[in-house]
């Protein structure tokens, strides 16, 4: 019998985080995914390297790939080091691919990955972000919004 899903992921060690998605984007549903890596690139991000802030996913007739995520070489690696912003395998079930490859492709949305983080098991996963882009007025109406909530938190702290 499978094992069930958790439905909040379990993060134990966050390695790289997107913060400017949730600002650039309506973020609708959140998958886990795994992530195909090499020996030299699991280990540069136990050292806490790598950076996806300009990177997305795309799918592909064979699967979902994380593109132009940067894990830098690994400092003790030797010639068998990795290529620093090479694709990287998304591993998802086939229904959560074809699910992704549908929104993708009918309602315009866009695959945005959010944090690259070790669950409790000690593996490498990325939270993937099924989203859709906001407009410029979108975007000013979340910094009123941010700010209003700061203005409020100062008022409830200044009378207390």
């Amino acid at each position: 019998m499978a094992r069930p899903r958790p439905a909040t992921f379990e993060k134990v060690k966050t390695v790289a985080e997107n913060r400017r998605a949730r600002f650039e984007y309506f973020i609708e549903t959140v998958y886990e995914a795994g992530l195909a890596l090499t020996g030299t690139e699991v280990k540069s991000l136990r050292f806490g390297e790598g950076s996806i802030a300009e990177a997305y996913a795309e799918v592909k007739e064979n699967g979902v790939w994380l593109v132009n995520a940067n894990i830098p070489e690994f400092s003790h690696g030797n010639r068998f080091n990795h290529e620093p912003k090479r694709p990287r395998k998304l591993l998802l079930h086939e229904r959560e691919i074809n699910k992704l490859h549908g929104a993708v492709a009918r309602e315009g949305m866009t695959l945005v990955p959010l944090s690259i983080y070790f669950n409790g098991r000690g593996r490498a996963k990325v939270e993937l972000a099924l989203a859709k882009g906001k407009k410029t007025h979108d975007k000013r109406e979340s910094i009123k919004e941010r700010d209003w909530k700061r203005e409020q938190g100062r008022i409830l702290r200044d009378r207390g």
